[in-house]
């Protein structure tokens, strides 16, 4: 017979409700029953995993943590150390993404860790965390790619004044545009209502056409996403190779100019340069060998970005002094910024393009992404069952896609961008932390389950990345800002939801299933009395 019935409520069993886990097998059970597609292998999974970590860090951040600004010590040329602190702090959640992905590879990530582990509440929250850090994190670099692509036409004065310069409330959000018009009373906006109009049409443009690669196939979007991965990585290259001849070895003299204290600062700013590695945890469920290829794809992209940027920072910080004030040109774009000023402005141009490759290779993992969260979330009763459905042809979740490109969509146009990009990196640390954390826990209540992969020296790695991220967390906070505030707000909400929807929901198809044992439990007795 089944269990006793639980009502719908908040009283009756509430805590063992919410502590509820999900047992592995049942989540594997759920997988085998999915109609994703098995497409990926190892080398789509490390393409995949370069393409969402190569983007703007390098392009931009890299030149703030090596000469510093207002905020933060640079590195210098002691940026080469920084980097390899950041890799080694993400490393440790990287060994606990991949003994989680090969013992369960199913959809989901760290949301279907967390409910394995920590129960039905803590998984709904690690999910509402993650939607911060890829949805939100989706419409930031979106917005950013735009911004990109508008200095990359700007550098061609032959085109039309339309494309090249158009309205300023054309390509941004309405915050940055209300900035601007604070600055400059003499730029035009369209109101309604009083309310000013902002369409930011290249970051509308590249979220559609993202969305429609991802409904068409993951195996399609990896390809894409090879295809930017090479132009980038080429792109780099010309500039590792070109710089190499401008290098002036006196400038990596003397090698940390702000101690030990500026090569931290430097690390602390990198490692989100690193971030992204995460999402291919997301997509084991479609992966064709995910026991072997997901540990493989996850440490190969870290090393394969670890080698690209430390060639990087050697030839920037040889090509400039970073111990002396820099141009403010050099923190916006330092590879562009160094060709220039090597008199090499076709090489400039270039690098332009690869930065384009790389925000668009990072859209289309971080929507994808996404989209198997909450695939993932579905299949839990979390939200609604209709975003399972399955393309007949792609065999991709095309409803649960589409919807996260409109919702991309809707962002660009209301949210402030600067502080959602900030929230992000709160939910990338508590998401590795959770992770960390999980694997330390399942280690101790289910020790006989098959792992194909085993982080090493547990529990001395898992809890050393605890400490990395728990630690970056903590120097982040101390910082001015609203992101601090904003984030306890965000994780707030979320409760708020499970507690008045998600929570009610899945007592229902708790009582949907029980009704269903009842029925066939009676059918049974009937047959047997006749």
């Amino acid at each position: 017979m089944a269990e006793k019935f639980n009502r719908a409520t908040f009283t009756r069993n509430f805590l063992k409700n919410i502590t509820r886990i999900k047992n592995p097998d049942e989540m594997l059970a759920d997988a085998k029953n999915s109609s994703l597609e098995k497409t990926l292998g190892v080398w789509d999974l490390i393409i995949l995993g370069v393409g969402a970590i190569i983007g703007s860090g390098i392009f931009a951040i890299v030149g703030i943590a090596a000469a510093g600004n207002g905020s933060s010590l640079g590195a210098g040329p002691g940026l080469v150390v920084s980097m390899i602190i950041a890799a080694i702090a993400c490393v440790f959640s990287a060994l606990c993404y991949s003994e989680f992905a090969t013992m369960i590879p199913v959809a989901g990530g760290a949301y279907t860790y967390t409910f394995a582990t920590l129960g039905e509440f803590a998984a709904w929250m690690v999910g509402w965390v993650l939607m911060l850090e890829y949805a939100i994190g989706f419409i930031a670099v979106a917005c950013a790619w735009s911004n990109h692509l508008m200095q990359f036409l700007q550098g061609f004065p032959g085109l039309p004044e339309w494309i090249s310069h158009p309205p300023v409330w054309m390509t941004n959000d309405v915050f940055t545009v209300s900035k601007m018009v604070a600055e400059n009373p003499d730029i035009t906006v369209p109101t309604f209502f009083g309310v000013p109009v902002c369409i930011n049409i290249p970051a509308i443009f590249i979220v559609l056409l993202m969305t429609a690669i991802l409904v068409k196939g993951t195996k399609d979007s990896a390809k894409m996403a090879g295809l930017m991965v090479v132009i980038k990585l080429a792109v780099i290259a010309l500039f590792v190779i070109a710089g190499a001849f401008f290098v002036r070895p006196e400038n990596w003299t003397p090698f940390a100019p702000n101690g030990a204290a500026g090569i931290f600062a430097g690390a602390f700013l990198i490692f989100f340069a690193y971030i992204g590695f995460d999402a291919l945890a997301t997509a084991a469920e479609e992966c064709k060998n995910p026991q072997k290829d997901l540990p493989v794809g996850i440490i190969g992209s870290l090393i394969v970005t670890t080698i690209v940027y430390v060639l990087v920072a050697l030839v920037l910080t040889g090509m400039v002094d970073t111990s002396v004030p820099v141009s403010a040109d050099f923190l916006k774009a330092p590879m562009a910024y160094c060709m220039m000023l090597a008199k090499q402005n076709w090489a400039a141009g270039l690098i332009s393009i690869g930065s384009l490759a790389g925000l668009t290779s990072v859209l289309l993992v971080l929507e994808m992404a996404a989209t198997r969260i909450l695939y993932a979330m579905s299949r839990d009763h979390f939200i609604s069952k209709r975003f399972q459905k399955i393309h007949p042809k792609f065999k991709t979740p095309a409803l649960l896609t589409w919807t996260v490109g409109g919702l991309a969509v809707l962002g660009i146009l209301t949210l402030n961008l600067s502080v959602a990009a900030e929230l992000c990196n709160y939910g990338t640390f508590t998401s590795f932390i959770i992770v960390c954390l999980a694997v330390l826990i399942l280690r101790h209540t289910d020790p006989n389950r098959p792992r194909p992969f085993k982080v090493p020296f547990s529990p001395l790695l898992p809890v050393l990345g605890i400490l990395c991220c728990g630690g970056l967390m903590v120097y982040k906070s101390m910082e001015a800002g609203s992101s601090a505030l904003l984030f306890p707000v965000w994780l707030g909400v979320g409760a708020i939801i499970y507690l008045l929807y998600g929570f009610i929901r899945n007592r229902d198809n708790e009582n949907r299933v029980h009704r269903e044992l009842v029925r066939g439990f009676l059918r049974d007795e009937e047959s047997e009395n006749k």
